[in-house]
């Protein structure tokens, strides 16, 4: 028999089960309830369709993990959620982890997950988050270990407080708008590993010595964070250290010798910084895979111990002061790949085994004091694309190694003492894109057949000799000038070919200019000078759409000069040193080609052309009557041309009135979709929409400046698109863009998107105000003409330049995936009142599916003089169009010119190469406002900077961060000269 005082704990337990069971159930009951509010609170997203009520196990819904069956993480990464986090978040009792990241989440810091007790795992980067972080930011979850805040709009100080989260170890706020100071409180983060403030325009400060007290610190990245001074050598404590980063800086003084000790130390970036000196000490890191610390002042020879770095597989010491030369125990590292120590004065030979022990991809030495020949090994493992030597002192022939290189990309020799035959083989790359060996004495033949890829020949004065081969269709640039070249110029040439330059002056070409030059549309240099040409100038030529400087002097050319000639607006011509005949075409007769048609003993012109003393007396009449009809033609047609204007315009007009018709009440529901925190209505902004507020107007639309206050800070920009009861489906497409695109994208220097107010019948654009509207008007505007002055010192423009680039890096570099705008151009970089600048106007930027993948696309965009010129015959394209159209931008800040004023058929960026090449030395073409003795060098390095991103070929642009760094340096060396200039002018 079972005693009583056995059975009773028996029967308590038998009584309690239920009431456990019916409290658990009770509580994921409760959790799934939860959860329906979150969706319902974030506006019910079609993402979140599958939390519904009928689904009983949420658990499996989207982005929820259960531990145990109940909530422990929400993971909604890319969701599109729009609306604030729900304070009801923390009802669920045992959530560790929130993953928010990259949504369109609105307003200030979330203090409602100060009630998620359990949190362990935060990540609200690439928000829309605004305004200060809290300044008690500590009462989140003593347990959090992850934060991740970065590419949000956070102001201000980061809090002290920070520093008082104990578990923190992976803590992220770079990409902000931070403009306030990083605290010393950040060192009592013991546990931290993970650190980044990169990219925050932090006041200039010093790091704090107490940062070397965060001993479990892995990751450290504050690049572009106004950091000066020296390091502190408190930071010689962090031994765990795999990543230093301390790039784009101002960052002073020498390389303490401790961060060459970091026995963990895998990445070194210091690049773009101040540094200055010897590299001195043992290198004892040698775990280092990547060094840069270009950009900087550095003296003094390479360290030894560099050939001990067993794993190191980048190294960057470019444009620094090194001499000395390059120790040979490099060439023994296993794992080099890239190596650019361009722009130093480094002496000797190369290291004799570079390239035999290591995959070898990319060396770029140019610009040193190297001598010697090649060394053989370069290629040995077939894995080299781009060998850039120019401007050195190299000598003998080419190794026999890069003869059958067949990986090579890119191939610049130029500026050496190189000698014997070019390998012809060489030529057969079939991803070789650009050639450069002029100034050689390079010999031997050019293959009949050229890779198909080429985009530029450049192999002026060397003695390379037989026939001229046929051009690639993608070739753009042909510089043969001052060979030995024979026979006649090809008659063939591709349907579509790209070629723009074509020199094959001082040569020993016979025949006659073939006809069929004229198929080469874009053409605008053409040099056949001091050959033996015979025979007439092809009347073909006159159709050669965009030439601009024709040169055919010293030939022995006859016949007429075509009468159509003088239709096209040369910037240079010369028909000199021939046996040309008859009349000078009467548009050519004026005093810009005064020197043109020397020494052409059979040609005449009318008396007031003082430039020939032949005159064509007996031709005068029969000339004067051709002018005359000519005029009359010209009336005629011009008259037919107005009247046909003027009908279109009426009809235009028409339509417009018709448009505007449509009231407000006929709007429709509006839509609005906010994307910062805004203190107005829709009925406030269609209000503001009269003619008095109109401030722009194009394709699109409208441009309203409304105010809705009495300060600066109340007035917004409203883009109108066309109002009309049916939507141009291209305006629709544009509309989207710019939404989509300006309302996930957050940076100092891009435009904010206040929100957009959408309708059947309306679709309209809130934006900040600009105060001084657009670049082009400070550039090129109707008051600086009038007034003759500019604002834009070099100061100014300089930063303008940084701030722009500094956009377009985070869009190329800082989001995922990449944007492309397409439409960079100085009237879409916008000034704030301290003329800071933010690139607006996203109607044809694109996002990249993913990093570096080109993007397919249907139709040319983008504005003339700023177009890449793969955007006319690719239909892939990538971030490279914008690095072009950002060049231009460039060359309009240093010359001060418009990048479509130069000529009918040429912009900017052709004008500057062609003066460039030209004349090699820039100062003539520099703004006269920028022309201070003290600022020059700066300014032509910015215009040097200019033509290397309106290069012809996309990959042989540099990327927008490299452009960043570049000017970041110019900035600093720029105020460097100031104050020199200021002490010598005191002084």
């Amino acid at each position: 028999m079972v005693s009583s005082s056995f059975l009773a704990p028996f029967l308590f337990m038998t009584l309690l089960l239920p009431a456990i069971s019916n409290s658990q159930t009770v509580t994921k009951q409760e959790e799934k309830q939860t959860l329906l509010r979150l969706r319902s609170d974030w506006g019910n997203p079609q993402a979140l369709s599958s939390w519904n009520s009928t689904t009983s196990d949420y658990c499996s819904w989207i982005g929820i993990v259960c531990t145990n069956g109940f909530v422990a993480e929400i993971s909604l990464r890319r969701q599109n959620l729009n609306k604030p986090i729900p304070a009801a978040i923390c009802d669920l009792q045992n959530l560790t982890r929130l993953d928010l990241y990259y949504n369109n989440l609105p307003g200030v810091f979330p203090t409602v997950l100060y009630n998620c007790s359990k949190l362990q795992f935060l990540e609200l980067s690439e928000n829309l988050f605004v305004g200060k972080l809290p300044a008690d930011i500590n009462l989140l979850s003593p347990r959090l270990a992850y934060l991740g805040l970065s590419g949000n709009n956070f102001t201000g100080h980061i809090p002290s407080s920070i520093g008082q989260l104990p578990a923190i170890k992976n803590l992220q706020l770079d990409n902000n708008l931070f403009d306030g100071s990083y605290p010393a409180e950040l060192g009592n983060l013991s546990k931290v590993e993970y650190l980044t403030l990169a990219y925050n325009p932090f006041a200039a400060a010093r790091i704090p010595p107490e940062f070397g007290n965060m001993t479990s610190l892995k990751f450290l990245w504050m690049s572009q964070a106004s950091v000066v001074g020296k390091i502190p050598e408190n930071l010689a404590n962090l031994t765990e250290l795999e990543l230093f980063d301390l790039s784009m800086n101002s960052v002073t003084g020498r390389i303490p010798g401790w961060v060459w000790k970091l026995e963990k130390l895998r990445n070194l970036y210091l690049y773009a910084n101040k540094l200055c000196c010897e590299i001195n000490g043992t290198i004892g890191a040698l775990r280092l895979e990547e060094i840069d610390v270009s950009m900087n002042l550095l003296t003094g020879s390479m360290p030894e111990d560099l050939g001990k770095l067993r794993n190191l597989s980048l190294l960057f010491l470019y444009n620094n002061q090194l001499s000395g030369d390059i120790p040979s125990s490099i060439g023994l590292l296993p794992m080099l790949e890239i190596v650019w120590l361009r722009n130093n004065s480094l002496t000797g030979v190369l290291p004799p085994e570079l390239g035999k022990h290591s995959t070898l991809t990319y060396l770029d030495v140019s610009s040193n004091k190297h001598v010697g020949k090649l060394p053989e090994g370069l290629c040995s493992h077939k894995a080299l694309t781009a060998l850039v030597v120019s401007q050195n002192n190299f000598s003998g022939l080419i190794p026999a190694s890069l003869a059958n290189c067949y990986t090579l990309e890119s191939v610049q020799l130029d500026r050496n003492d190189f000698s014997g035959a070019f390998p012809t083989t060489t030529w057969s790359a079939v991803n070789l894109t650009s050639v450069t060996l002029y100034d050689n004495a390079f010999s031997g033949t050019l293959p009949g057949k050229l890779p198909q890829n080429l985009l530029n020949i450049e192999i002026q004065n060397n003695r390379f000799y037989g026939s001229i081969p046929l051009l690639p269709s993608n070739l753009v640039i042909f510089k043969a000038s001052n060979n030995s070249l024979s026979g006649k110029i090809p008659n063939k040439y591709a349907r579509n070919s790209l070629l723009e330059i074509m020199l094959l002056d001082e040569n020993q070409i016979s025949g006659t200019i073939p006809s069929e030059i004229s198929s080469l549309k874009f053409l605008t240099v053409l040099n056949l000078s001091s050959n033996q040409l015979i025979g007439e100038i092809p009347s073909s030529i006159v159709s050669l759409p965009s030439l601009t400087t024709l040169d055919l002097s010293k030939n022995q050319l006859s016949g007429t000069i075509p009468q159509q000639l003088g239709n096209i607006a040369f910037t240079f011509l010369n028909l000199s040193v021939n046996q040309l005949s008859g009349e000078i075409p009467m548009w050519l007769q004026n005093h810009e080609y005064e020197r043109s048609f020397l020494s052409n003993p059979g040609l005449c012109s009318s008396p007031n052309f003082a430039a020939v003393l032949h005159h064509c007396k007996d031709t005068m009449d029969g000339s004067d009557k051709l002018l005359r009809r000519l005029i009359i033609l010209s009336v005629f047609l011009g008259g037919f041309a107005l009247l046909s204007i003027a009908a279109f315009t009426i009809q235009k007009v028409k339509e417009y009135r018709q448009r505007e018709k449509i009231t407000d009440s006929e709007l429709g529901a509006p839509k609005l979709t906010t994307f910062y925190a805004i203190d107005f209505t829709e009925q406030e902004i269609a209000r503001g929409l009269t003619e008095d507020n109109i401030i722009g107007s194009g394709g699109s639309g409208k441009v309203y400046r409304i105010s809705l206050g009495n300060q600066v800070e109340e007035i917004v920009a409203v883009k109108k698109i066309w109002n009309s009861r049916k939507l141009d489906a291209q305006l629709e497409k544009e509309f989207q863009a710019e939404v989509e695109i300006l309302g996930s994208v957050r940076h100092a220097n891009i435009v904010k998107l206040l929100c957009c107010i959408s309708s059947s019948g309306s679709k309209l654009l809130v934006y900040e105000y600009m105060e001084n509207e657009s670049l082009h008007r400070w550039l090129h505007g109707q008051e600086m003409m009038v007034s003759g002055s500019s604002p834009l010192d070099w100061s100014r423009r300089l930063n303008i330049a940084i701030g722009a680039a500094r956009g377009l890096c985070y869009m190329h570099h800082g989001c995922s995936p990449p944007i492309v705008h397409r439409d960079i151009k100085s009237s879409n970089i916008l000034l704030d009142s301290e003329f800071r600048p933010k690139i607006a106007d996203f109607g044809l930027a694109r996002m990249l599916v993913k990093t570096g993948e080109p993007e397919s696309v249907s139709a040319v965009a983008g504005s003339f003089g700023y177009m890449a010129p793969e955007c006319g015959y690719l239909r892939k394209i990538n971030e490279k169009v914008d690095v072009f159209s950002f060049g231009v931008v460039l060359l309009e800040l240093t010359t001060g010119r418009r990048a479509n004023d130069m000529g009918e058929h040429g912009g900017l960026a052709k004008w500057a190469w062609q003066q460039f090449q030209e004349d090699g030395g820039l100062i003539y073409v520099i703004d006269e406002v920028v022309q201070v003795p003290a600022y020059l060098y700066t300014v032509e390095v910015v215009l040097k900077l200019g033509l290397m991103c309106t290069g012809p070929s996309p990959s042989s642009r540099p990327s927008m961060k490299e452009v960043l760094q570049v000017l970041t340096w110019c900035d600093r060396r720029h105020r460097t000269s100031i104050t020199a200039n200021n002490e010598l002018e005191i002084a």
